[in-house]
């Protein structure tokens, strides 16, 4: 029973700690839509532009952020089982945060890039006419 209590006091304590390691990183909030390029006035399409990049900017910061709140261990210090499982546990959420970050990132410049392209066949349309 001793041997339990060892093993399980440290990863119940890190249950505790590890959803507080990112308390202070918070994601930024996507631009919620874009103008419809199709139609859109070139001022609208720049508007949209800086937000993205507003945007790739404050998710650079946020990843910025994860990486501070969880820096791995210092190379050649001895952990304990029980360290190196927290250490891998915070490790293994840093890289999660990190990928879903960049995937947002990506999907979302994927839909803006979508708009740019509408608003410039848009315009070559309109130079034909």
């Amino acid at each position: 029973m001793i041997r339990f209590h060892r093993v399980a006091a440290p990863l119940l304590l890190l249950s505790f700690v590890a959803p507080a390691v990112y308390a202070g990183c918070v994601a930024p909030k996507p631009p919620s839509s874009f103008p419809n390029g199709a139609t859109a006035a070139l001022s609208e399409m720049v508007e949209a532009q800086k937000s993205v990049k507003q945007f790739q900017a404050d998710m650079g910061t946020y990843r910025k952020c994860i990486d501070e709140e969880s820096p791995p261990a210092p190379t050649g210090t001895a952990l304990t089982p029980e360290q190196k499982k927290a250490q891998e546990a915070k490790e293994k959420e840093r890289l999660q945060k990190h990928n879903e970050s960049v995937e947002q990132e990506t999907a979302l410049a994927a839909e803006f890039n979508e708009q740019v392209h509408a608003y410039k066949e848009a315009q070559a349309a309109k130079k034909d006419k």
